[in-house]
């Protein structure tokens, strides 16, 4: 009688998962279904710019696509012309991609 007891009510629990996917989606956790977070633009201060050698150091927050916490760290540039764009002390917004194991900046815009 017991073994029916705790089967029903499993039956039942799944029942309700399957006809209200309002209970289904608030468990999905779109991360580890292996949908990254789209790239977008983080929050920054420049600290030093290096344009001979391409290269920025940020302090910056959470870079979220790319599951990195804030830091001060030391990014190249795609292009040196982004250098231009900026200067130490500057709050900025920017977007940085792994290329090749480097920590590269591929758009710089000032913050708003």
């Amino acid at each position: 009688m017991k073994l029916r007891v705790i089967l029903g009510a499993g039956a039942l629990a799944f029942t309700a998962f399957a006809i209200n996917p309002a209970f289904a989606q608030m468990t999905m956790d779109h991360a580890k279904m292996g949908m990254a977070v789209a790239p977008g633009m983080t929050d920054g201060e420049v600290r030093k710019i290096d344009k001979d050698a391409g290269k920025i150091t940020i302090k910056h927050g959470e870079i979220k696509h790319m599951e990195m916490p804030g830091m001060t760290m030391v990014f190249v540039v795609k292009d040196k012309a982004l250098l231009d764009k900026t200067s130490v002390g500057a709050k900025i917004r920017f977007m940085a991609t792994n290329e090749n194991g480097q920590m590269t900046v591929t758009d710089i815009q000032p913050a708003k």
